[in-house]
């Protein structure tokens, strides 16, 4: 692809307290910073200009909105969406991206059963969510005869010009299985990257060390 310079956009409401340092921990990966506010009541907006990102707002509607308007928002051929509250690691994204830049695939999704996630070992709620993602994941792979190891997880990468074309419509957090199952349906190149996906305490962020490697999967999309 011509243009592999990078947008991380980070959905963000009333995080003031991890919106500065999660700013600063993905501006070595970016060229382009985007925070989409939700209509914080709190300082959200103020400290992502105040640590030199860009700032949009949205309208209200939940994350779906906030990703489909990033798409078109931003500046770069390929956007990586990252959650605001630290549950993702910033050192992933290269490893993310990798596969797009080489033109081997234009949507990545970072896999939590490669990587790691404190929902395999944490408390019973997280199991459960797990589990009910995991349901959702097999379906999809039947529906659609692919193996995937992670269908929902929110840190992914797409070429801009990939995601504009997908015609995506939710508002809700359903946008990832939508994103998913309409690029599977145009035949989108994708690629496979362990990530890892933690918990976050007290407002404070709680990063785990985790190996982020690419696996490419010939031309489906699907991680």
């Amino acid at each position: 692809m011509s243009d592999t310079r990078v947008t991380v956009v980070i959905p963000a409401k009333d995080e003031e307290g991890l919106i500065g340092e999660i700013i600063e921990s993905v501006r070595p990966y970016a060229d382009e910073v985007l925070v989409v506010d939700g209509h914080s009541r709190d300082r959200t907006r103020d400290i992502a200009l105040e640590h030199g990102a860009r700032v949009i707002q949205d309208n209200g509607r939940g994350k779906g909105e906030a990703l489909r308007l990033s798409i078109d928002a931003a500046t770069t051929g390929i956007v990586v969406f990252i959650d605001a509250d630290g549950s993702h690691d910033p050192k992933d994204i290269p490893a993310l991206v990798a596969p797009i830049k080489a033109d081997q695939a234009d949507m990545v999704i970072g896999s939590r059963g490669k990587g790691g996630s404190d929902e395999l070992h944490g408390t019973l709620e997280q199991f459960i969510r797990y589990s009910g993602s995991q349901l959702i994941m097999l379906a999809i792979n039947y529906r659609w005869n692919v193996r995937l190891t992670d269908s929902q997880n929110g840190f992914r990468a797409i070429r801009r010009d990939v995601g504009s074309q997908l015609g995506l419509t939710s508002n809700l957090t359903t946008i990832e299985q939508e994103m998913l199952m309409k690029a599977r349906k145009r035949a989108t190149a994708s690629a496979k990257s362990p990530a890892t996906n933690t918990s976050v305490v007290g407002g404070r962020r709680k990063w785990w060390s985790g190996s982020c490697g690419s696996r490419t999967s010939g031309r489906s999309s699907a991680t």
